[in-house]
């Protein structure tokens, strides 16, 4: 797999994860919360693909400047932050939907 295909994998995992996680919310939003753990549970598995991709990339270059860095490169590591940043808040938010209707209950 050549570098360019690698941070694409970055990108679609890491738009996934971060799709995957609003969904969530919008179920935890009318009370599924089931549904929103799945979602946040298939979330987790789409952004561990994206780390996984990062993972060998870092590995490969051993902080010796051997990966070349492209704006899309730089694109691919603002989408797998923003997901895992969109995940935590996401699951918090979820967290706080649960409490309101157990106090309301």
């Amino acid at each position: 797999m050549d570098l360019e295909e690698q941070v694409m994998g970055i990108i679609i995992n890491a738009g996934q994860a971060r799709s995957l996680s609003y969904e969530a919310l919008k179920k935890a939003k009318q009370g599924q919360f089931d549904e929103a753990q799945t979602l946040l549970d298939e979330s987790q598995e789409a952004a561990k693909a994206a780390h996984a991709v990062q993972t060998k990339l870092i590995e490969y270059d051993q902080g010796e400047g051997k990966t070349k860095m492209t704006l899309v490169m730089v694109h691919a590591q603002d989408h797998l932050m923003t997901s895992m940043l969109a995940k935590e808040l996401v699951t918090e938010m979820i967290a706080l939907y649960q409490h309101i209707e157990t106090v309301n209950a």
